[in-house]
């Protein structure tokens, strides 16, 4: 024989309103926390990031800098070769040109290492904010969804605490978007 259940008083709707809302805000909070934890961690890789891609970028300026001398300095020997001048000091500045030449070369190629890995940085720092920016709105949602529930809770609103697991569902899609950015358009 089937129980018939009788409906349920006021207080005991309103107790398993706020049962449910704690389980929620419990829940909900656990992931907060691992979220933040996480958004923290792709803040500080996007600043390391910068300042790694700065110091490149700089590195790139004094090897343009020492080029730019060692050109002005073989032209400058050049420029002293075609006056007539002993054979000796013709030998010498050959000697030198072909020196600062060779340095100029050498420093060509660097200047194109380190822009390499400049771009390097450049490009992980954006992989990182990218990341960063789902974790972040994933906190924000979270933080909503927890005061909703809340309030639900001590009000007493299905309806609202209904409002606070919708917010609560959609941050926990931002923060696993945040590990694999698979959903462009959170982007």
């Amino acid at each position: 024989m089937a129980q018939e259940q009788k409906p349920l008083s006021r207080s005991e709707r309103e107790a398993r309103i706020k049962d449910k809302a704690g389980w929620v805000i419990t829940v909900l909070a656990a992931m907060l926390a691992v979220n933040t934890y996480i958004a923290s961690g792709y803040s500080g890789k996007v600043l390391t990031n910068t300042i790694a891609a700065n110091n490149m970028y700089s590195f790139y300026q004094a090897k343009s800098i020492k080029k730019y001398l060692m050109q002005l300095q073989d032209d400058n020997f050049k420029a002293q070769n075609m006056t007539e001048c002993s054979a000796g000091k013709k030998e010498f500045l050959a000697g030198k040109m072909k020196s600062y030449e060779e340095k100029i070369k050498q420093y060509e190629g660097e200047e194109k290492d380190i822009m390499e890995g400049a771009k390097k940085f450049s490009a992980e720092q954006e992989d990182f904010k990218a990341h960063g920016g789902q974790f972040g709105q994933a906190v924000m949602l979270l933080q909503v969804a927890i005061m909703l529930s809340s309030i639900a809770a001590l009000l007493k609103k299905p309806a609202l605490w209904y409002v606070g697991l919708a917010f609560g569902l959609t941050g926990i899609v931002y923060m696993l978007n945040g590990f694999t950015l698979a959903i462009k358009f959170l982007l």
